[in-house]
């Protein structure tokens, strides 16, 4: 039986490590953790922040995501939000999902990110 997921891998062009390493960590506040060393010799990094882990994996032909994305649930989005644009991420919300705050952003080889936080009731 599934219980949960573990991980959510992107894909990323080769060489982008450091790029990647600049938004997931400095932008978006994940914390790189190591990748087992068979691995870390395909390249590509990884990240998490609490339970959530994203894998970043090279891809030789590599395409941005610009509809499939993992959905982070945020606490204080607009903050998160303001974080985002401070540190030169676009930002664009979306107010078509009942129930939540929503926005998306891409992330710096163009794949999409949505970042929400459920509306409580006044």
């Amino acid at each position: 039986m599934i219980t949960a997921v573990d991980h959510v891998q992107l894909a990323a062009p080769r060489g982008s490590e450091d790029r990647l390493r600049a938004y997931y960590a400095d932008v978006l506040g994940m914390t790189e953790i190591p990748k087992p060393p068979v691995l870390a010799a395909r390249g590509g990094c990884w990240f998490e922040a609490g339970a959530v882990q994203l894998h970043l994996g090279m891809e030789e032909d590599f395409r941005a995501a610009k509809k499939a994305h993992p959905g982070l649930r945020v606490t204080d989005i607009e903050a998160y939000a303001a974080r985002l644009e401070a540190r030169g991420a676009r930002v664009t919300w979306d107010d078509t999902l009942p129930g939540y705050r929503r926005f998306y952003s891409e992330d710096p080889v163009g794949n999409r990110l949505e970042f929400l936080e459920p509306v409580t009731a006044p």
